[in-house]
């Protein structure tokens, strides 16, 4: 008799056992190896999703970065990709018309008061959301700018294209620095659409005509794209900017050692600046060219595969995610920018008063998106080839009507990517 009832009870044991069972899914991660705040961040957001309820269980993977891209597309091939992606802002249009990824499905109601870069649409769907988000600024000295009477510009009254050139030639006329600005030529790949597209959308051109994404003529090679071509292989000629083969040490040190008066640079390399110059830190607007001050948006961002076998599961983890407790602590732990102006409130950096303030404002005011496009993968290399190129001092027409040709062969041989 107690036999029996000891085998009932461990069948009812493991009946009850089961019918709780969590299902896993899987979510790959691009950070493997980084032994960064974020990575610790992402495991402890798995952790408390997997606690907070009875349904799901995460598993996580993590990748190097440079070698997480092509480890998603191999998954797609073989049909093996996992529940949940991390894919960069830009890049996913490019999955979501490859069909490795799945419109969200999340209450679009939910994202009010977000920061426009976090948000991954594509066809007129959200297929993807960020925690965090970034922003470029001119970063300088107040002293600086003093010293040769330069005008400090504002959000509302950014320099123009005349001012930042006379302030460029009234610094290096003066060989206090070995530069007057450094636009971080030691960067290389996403570096270049992310940071110096901008400053073609400024001038009136772009990477690709965004009325119908089906060509980049007369944006890439116009009137407005020469302009720009020009300006920017003056920056090289007139030694107002290191070269393309710049040492990535002096990109990370050269404003705070005074190599550069200036530096062209992120939010997430602000700290030590404000650290080594306390009030004297500037985090300065883009320039307006003639067409608005404009500067890049979006980063990382979770969606759902398109062949999970559990996208409410997925789409839960995700939901879960989009707390501003989450966001505030991805921006304290990483220095990147929170993407709710409530989240900032609690932050340590992003506060009223913080010391980088200033990055939500511009990341609110000035922040576009990269070509919302599967061929932004592409045309994203052809631009930074043409930059580097016009920098060296190629013909600058030549290489724009050159990248022009390269960009619309690509669109038509993939039958113009679905748009």
């Amino acid at each position: 008799m107690r036999l029996g009832v000891t085998l009932a009870s461990l069948f009812a044991v493991s009946v009850a056992g089961a019918a709780t069972a969590q299902t896993e899914l899987s979510l790959w991660y691009h950070g493997a190896g980084s032994a960064n705040a974020e990575e610790a961040l992402v495991n402890q957001l798995v952790e408390e999703f997997n606690a907070s309820q009875s349904d799901w269980k995460v598993l996580i993977e993590t990748f190097p970065q440079l070698a997480y891209n092509d480890a998603v597309g191999a998954a797609a091939l073989a049909g093996e990709l996992p529940d949940i992606l991390d894919v960069d802002g830009p890049v996913m249009p490019n999955w979501a018309w490859a069909n490795y990824m799945q419109p969200l499905g999340i209450d679009e109601a939910k994202l009010e008061g977000y920061l426009p870069g976090p948000i991954g649409r594509w066809n007129g769907e959200v297929y993807s959301v960020g925690l965090w988000d970034a922003a470029v600024a001119l970063t300088t000295r107040r002293s600086t700018l003093e010293k040769y009477d330069i005008r400090v510009p504002t959000l509302d009254a950014p320099w123009s294209l005349e001012e930042f050139n006379s302030a460029l030639e009234t610094i290096s006329a003066s060989g206090d620095f070995e530069y007057p600005l450094d636009l971080g030529m030691a960067w290389k790949g996403e570096w270049y659409p992310y940071a110096f597209s901008p400053l073609l959308q400024s001038f009136g051109g772009d990477i690709v005509d965004r009325t119908t994404y089906q060509t980049a003529e007369g944006v890439l090679n116009g009137d407005a794209a020469l302009a720009f071509g020009e300006w920017w292989q003056g920056l090289f000629a007139n030694n107002y900017v290191p070269g393309t083969s710049q040492d990535a040490a002096d990109r990370e040190t050269g404003l705070l050692e005074g190599q550069y008066a200036m530096s062209w640079n992120g939010n997430w390399a602000a700290l030590p600046v404000v650290e080594a110059f306390g009030d004297d830190a500037l985090f300065l607007p883009a320039p307006d060219f003639g067409n608005g001050s404009t500067i890049g948006a979006a980063s990382w961002q979770f969606g759902v595969s398109a062949t999970s076998e559990h996208p409410e599961g997925a789409r839960a983890f995700i939901e879960f995610a989009l707390q501003d407790k989450w966001f505030t602590a991805f921006s304290d732990g990483t220095g990147l920018i929170p993407v709710t102006a409530t989240a900032a409130a609690d932050t340590a950096n992003y506060a009223p008063g913080g010391p980088l303030e200033v990055f939500y404002d511009l990341s609110e005011a000035q922040a576009l998106v990269r070509p919302v496009t599967p061929g932004y993968i592409v045309q994203a290399k052809v631009f930074e080839k043409a930059l580097s190129d016009i920098a060296n001092g190629a013909d600058v027409a030549d290489t724009l009507d050159a990248a022009v040709d390269e960009i619309n062969e690509d669109i038509e041989s993939n039958s113009g990517y679905g748009h």
